[in-house]
């Protein structure tokens, strides 16, 4: 079995969070989704999940029990961070470590958490 999508609830416009998420991943919405729409969705161009937004009447009521971590690339953690936070992204917590590993914790739009890790070594 494979996973083909992971699935984001959103209270707000599905389009939205999902621009917020195309911005982020540098990967276009696909071309068909329009503000108001009840789902949106960005492809992986690598065969990956994609990633699927869907509008829910319930908001989020607890700490996310799976997020995403995700590690930079072409840029340092902390260039990704201030790039997500430009993008409306929320600091909730910074784990840096003081020898550079650990990560920070980050929330988009709508509260999902995700994790920027530390960029990898050259």
């Amino acid at each position: 079995m494979n996973i083909d999508k992971i699935t984001f609830d959103c209270t707000g416009d599905p389009y939205d969070l999902g621009l917020f998420w195309s911005r982020l991943l540098e990967r276009p919405l696909a071309e068909d989704d329009k503000p108001g729409d009840p789902e949106a969705l960005i492809a992986d161009p690598d065969g990956g999940p994609a990633l699927l937004f869907v509008r829910v009447e319930e908001g989020k009521t607890a700490k996310n029990r799976l997020h995403l971590d995700m590690k930079p690339k072409g840029r340092t953690r902390a260039e990704e961070v201030e790039r997500a936070l430009a993008l409306d992204a929320r600091l909730l917590d910074d784990r840096t470590r003081p020898d550079g590993g650990g990560w920070v914790v980050l929330a988009d739009p709508e509260g999902n958490e995700f994790c920027v890790e530390r960029e990898a070594s050259t």
